[in-house]
């Protein structure tokens, strides 16, 4: 939750009305509070995966993430520009609103980064961040790099 809240804060110094993005935040929060074992309105897997069915609630999580994604590459563009400029002519925010914030652009590894970083699942920023794993960390999501999108890999 703290994390969320950080991420809440880095939009709105970005210039970013809450109005926006308020909705998908508020989404995800309940999901999140659902999940959590122990809280009043505690839900199982069975539910969310019935629940995450509904195009209104998948597509706010989904706009949660990316929200989170662009505030992350705007907050860190120093960081992410040289990767960025690797794969368009755009500047940072320009890449954010054409290929980060739409519903329907896909993700690469820019994005995963940003996104792990911001919500805290990556154990540094930075150079850090694009090494893999160490062998005493367990990964909370394995994903598998195909053409055109990632896989989630699941443990046997």
């Amino acid at each position: 939750m703290k994390k969320i809240e950080q991420c809440k804060k880095t939009l709105q110094s970005l210039g970013y009305i809450e109005f926006t993005f308020e909705d998908f935040f508020s989404i995800f929060i309940e999901l999140l509070e659902n999940v959590l074992q122990g809280h009043e309105t505690s839900i199982g897997p069975e539910e969310l995966l019935e629940r995450t069915r509904d195009d209104n609630v998948s597509d706010y999580a989904v706009m949660f993430f990316r929200f989170v994604t662009s505030g992350e590459i705007q907050r860190r563009a120093e960081f992410f520009e040289p990767f960025i400029s690797g794969l368009t002519n755009s500047t940072v925010a320009q890449f954010c609103k054409v290929s980060v914030e739409p519903m329907g652009e896909e993700s690469d590894h820019v994005h995963i980064i940003a996104l792990s970083d911001a919500l805290g699942s990556n154990s540094s920023e930075g150079d850090a961040a694009m090494s893999s794993t160490t062998a005493a960390e367990k990964p909370y999501i394995t994903l598998l790099y195909r053409p055109g999108h990632y896989d989630i890999l699941y443990p046997k």
